[in-house]
C-alpha cells in the first residue's frame, strides 16, 4: 500500500510539473504565452476594406505564415466601430485611421488607443463629375466635405491651400465651417466621410478620403482636381491597439511585416500613387 501511494504521489508531482511548464510556455510549445499573450492565437485586426484590408490580405497571403503569424482581418465600413471594438477587446488592433483622428476619438470617447506604427498615406482629394479643373469651381456651387472633426479640418485646409476659401489664421487642421472668413460664394454640405463619394452626382465637387475614393473606383492620382501633398503630411495611416498591448509579440510582428520591402512594393505597384508608403525604408 505504501509503495502504491508513493508511486501515485510521484506521478501526480510529475503531472503537476508538466502542467506548470505548459502554463508558463516553452520555446517548443505552440501555445506558448509571452507576457500573458497567447501568441498562438490569431491576431484579429479591424480594417477599412480598401486599401487597409487589401494590404493586410497581402501580408496574410504572402508573409504571415513564414513569420509565424496567424492573422485574421475583419472589415468595417465606418470610422467608429473599429475603435470601439479595439477598446472593448473584440479585436486586437485596427488599421484605418491617422493619428489626428485617433487623438480626437480618444478625447471624445474616453478610449485608450495608441499607435504602434505608421503604414501609408492616402492623400485627400477634391473630385468632381461636373467640372474638369480647379478654375472651373465658381461662386454658387456646392462642395461636400467630411463631417468628422479631423477630416473636415483637413478638407478645409486643402481648399484654402488651393485658393477656394480663406480660413482664420492659426486654425490649422481643426478648422470648421465657422472658421471660413471668405467662402468666395461657395456652399458646403457636411456628410459622413463614407457617404461623400455617393454625393458626387448631387454636388459640384467633393473632398473625399483616399480609401473611400478608391472604393468608389476613383483614381486619386488621376481623377482628383487636386490632392494633398505627401511631404510633411501628418495623416499617415496607423496600426492602433489598446494601451498596454503595444508589446504584444503578434502586433510587433505585424508591424515588422507591414514595414517590409514586399509591402512597400505592393503598395507602390497596386495603387500607383493613390496610396503612398509612409515608412520609407524603415524597418521595425
Amino acid at each position: 500500500m505504501r509503495t502504491s501511494i508513493k508511486i501515485t504521489a510521484a506521478a501526480a508531482a510529475t503531472t503537476a510539473l508538466a502542467l506548470g511548464l505548459t502554463a508558463c510556455g516553452t520555446d517548443s510549445d505552440p501555445s506558448a504565452k509571452t507576457g500573458g499573450t497567447d501568441v498562438s492565437k490569431a491576431l484579429v485586426v479591424a480594417a477599412s476594406p480598401t486599401p487597409h484590408a487589401d494590404i493586410l490580405g497581402f501580408v496574410k497571403k504572402n508573409l504571415a505564415d513564414k513569420a509565424g503569424l496567424k492573422l485574421e482581418v475583419k472589415e468595417f465600413t465606418d470610422y467608429v466601430l473599429p475603435n470601439t471594438a479595439t477598446e472593448t477587446g473584440q479585436v486586437d488592433a485596427n488599421f484605418f485611421q491617422h493619428q489626428p483622428y485617433l487623438d480626437d476619438f480618444n478625447q471624445k470617447n474616453d478610449t485608450h488607443l495608441v499607435s504602434v506604427g505608421t503604414v501609408h498615406l492616402e492623400p485627400l482629394g477634391l473630385y468632381s463629375k461636373k467640372v474638369k479643373s480647379l478654375d472651373a469651381i465658381k461662386a454658387g456651387q456646392t462642395i461636400a466635405v467630411p463631417n468628422d472633426t479631423t477630416n473636415e479640418g483637413r478638407a478645409l485646409q486643402l481648399l484654402a491651400e488651393n485658393g477656394l476659401i480663406t480660413l482664420k489664421d492659426g486654425v490649422g487642421t481643426s478648422a470648421k465651417l465657422s472658421d471660413i472668413t471668405d467662402k468666395k460664394g461657395l456652399e458646403f454640405k457636411e456628410l459622413e466621410a463614407a457617404t461623400v463619394p455617393r454625393a458626387l452626382n448631387d454636388v459640384d465637387a467633393a473632398v473625399i478620403n483616399g480609401n473611400y475614393a478608391i472604393e468608389a473606383e476613383l483614381k486619386p492620382a488621376k481623377d482628383a482636381l487636386v490632392l494633398e501633398k505627401a511631404d510633411g503630411n501628418p495623416y499617415a495611416n496607423i496600426i492602433a491597439v489598446k494601451k498596454g498591448d503595444e508589446k504584444d509579440p503578434r502586433v510587433l510582428k505585424l508591424v515588422k511585416l507591414l514595414h517590409s520591402d514586399e509591402v512597400k512594393k505592393f503598395i507602390e505597384d497596386t495603387y500607383q500613387g493613390s496610396v503612398i508608403p509612409a515608412f520609407g525604408d524603415a524597418k521595425s
